[in-house]
C-alpha cells in the first residue's frame, strides 16, 4: 500500500474520505526541505493552486494516508495527474516514529501567483482538522491572497 502525503485540501478527513474511502488517515508529520507555495494561476479555477517545492529552509505540515491501488486512480483523477496539472514524486515526511517515504503531487507548472481568498480557507481548514499546529493555521489564513473578482 503506497503512503500519501497531503498538504493541501486532502489534509481534511473527510474529503479524504469522499474522494478515497478505502485510504485511513496513517498520522501526521513535516515535509522537512519544502515550501508550501502557489503556481499554476492560470490552470486554476480561482487563482493559483497550491503545490510544495524544494527550500532547504522550510518545512511543510502534511497528513498521511495509506492508500490502495484503486483509491490512488481517484486521487490522480481529483488532483489532476492524468491531465499533467500535477505529477507525483516521493519525498521522505518526518513523523514522531521516523522518517517515511511516501509520494506527494506537485503541480507541474510555474510558481507563482495569488490563491484565492476562499481556497486559502480552505486549506486552513483543513489543516486545522487535521490538528496543525495553530501557528502553521494562522499561517494559512494570513498569507496574501486575491478576492474572487479580482
Amino acid at each position: 500500500m503506497a503512503l500519501y502525503a497531503a498538504y493541501a485540501s486532502n489534509m481534511d478527513p473527510e474529503q479524504m474520505a469522499a474522494r478515497a474511502p478505502h485510504s485511513p488517515m496513517r498520522g501526521t508529520g513535516w515535509l522537512a526541505g519544502w515550501r508550501l507555495t502557489f503556481g499554476g494561476q492560470d490552470v486554476g479555477w480561482d487563482g493559483a493552486l497550491a503545490t510544495v517545492v524544494e527550500d532547504s529552509d522550510e518545512q511543510v505540515f502534511v497528513v498521511l494516508y495509506d492508500v490502495p491501488a484503486w483509491d490512488e486512480t481517484e486521487l490522480d483523477a481529483w488532483e489532476g495527474a492524468a491531465l499533467g496539472v500535477y505529477r507525483k514524486t516521493r519525498v521522505r515526511v518526518s513523523t514522531l516514529d521516523g522518517d517515511v517515504l511516501c509520494w506527494v503531487y506537485v503541480l507541474d507548472d510555474y510558481e507563482g501567483g495569488l490563491p484565492s481568498a476562499r481556497y486559502l480557507g480552505i486549506l486552513a481548514d483543513a489543516a486545522e482538522a487535521a490538528g496543525a499546529p495553530d501557528d502553521y493555521v494562522k499561517g494559512l489564513r494570513t498569507r496574501p491572497c486575491k478576492s474572487l473578482g479580482d
